[in-house]
C-alpha cells in the first residue's frame, strides 16, 4: 500500500538556485520593490510552491541574507585567508571585493548587504540583527588573521587587530560604494598598495 503522505509532486527546482534567483531580485529591486510576481518568475516556481518551501516574502528575504552572508560575502575573506604574505593578503581582500562588486553576472553592482539589506534594517523584523552579526563575524575573522601574524612576529605586539579589521571592512564598503556608482575596477585597484600600508602601519598611539 502506498502511503499518500509520502507521495508528492517532485520538486522542479533546486533550493540553492531558487534562493540565488530571489536574492538577485531583492538586490536589484530592493525589498519593497520586489513583488511576489517578480520573485516567482525569477525563481521559476508558482506561489504555493514558494510559500511551501520558503515561507512568506519576509522569511524568503531573510533566507537570502543568510545565503549571501555564508557564501558570496565570504569571497574577499577567502582571498585574505588564502594568501601567506599579510601585505598581499590585505590587497587580495580588497581586490576580491572590487571584483565581486563589479563583475556580477546578474548585472547588479556593489554588495547585497550594504546596497539592499542595510536599507531595511529596523524596517523588516530580524534584519538588523542579521546585518550586525555578519559585520561582527567578518571583523572577527579579519582580526584573527592579524593576531596570527602577531604570534609569528610579522606584526608588532601592539598591533590593534580588531581596529584594523574594522578599518579593512569599512574600506571594503567604500570600494563597493564606488563600484555601485560605476567607477572603473582597474582604477580602484591602483590604490590597493597604498591602502594596505595604511591598514598595516604600526600603531603610533601605543608606541
Amino acid at each position: 500500500m502506498i502511503d499518500a503522505k509520502k507521495v508528492g509532486r517532485p520538486k522542479k527546482f533546486k533550493r540553492e538556485d531558487a534562493l540565488a534567483a530571489a536574492l538577485n531580485v531583492f538586490w536589484a529591486k530592493g525589498y519593497n520593490g520586489a513583488s511576489m510576481k517578480d520573485l516567482t518568475a525569477a525563481m521559476k516556481i508558482n506561489g504555493p510552491s514558494l510559500y511551501a518551501e520558503f515561507g512568506d516574502k519576509q522569511t524568503l528575504y531573510k533566507l537570502t541574507i543568510d545565503e549571501y552572508a555564508q557564501n558570496d560575502a565570504c569571497a574577499p575573506l577567502v582571498a585574505f585567508e588564502g594568501e601567506d604574505d599579510i601585505d598581499k593578503a590585505v590587497q587580495a581582500f580588497m581586490a576580491a571585493a572590487i571584483d565581486y562588486a563589479t563583475l556580477q553576472n546578474s548585472g547588479v553592482k556593489g554588495c547585497f548587504l550594504s546596497s539592499c539589506v542595510a536599507t531595511t534594517a529596523g524596517e523588516v523584523e530580524g534584519v538588523e540583527a542579521k546585518l550586525q552579526n555578519a559585520i561582527i563575524e567578518t571583523d572577527k575573522r579579519l582580526a584573527n588573521r592579524f593576531d596570527l601574524e602577531i604570534t609569528k612576529g610579522v606584526l608588532p605586539a601592539n598591533f590593534p587587530s580588531l581596529q584594523r579589521a574594522r578599518l579593512m571592512f569599512d574600506l571594503r564598503q567604500g570600494h563597493v560604494f564606488r563600484a555601485r556608482s560605476g567607477c572603473d575596477a582597474d582604477e580602484m585597484k591602483q590604490d590597493l598598495e597604498y591602502r594596505s600600508k595604511i591598514v598595516l602601519q604600526a600603531d603610533a598611539t601605543s608606541a
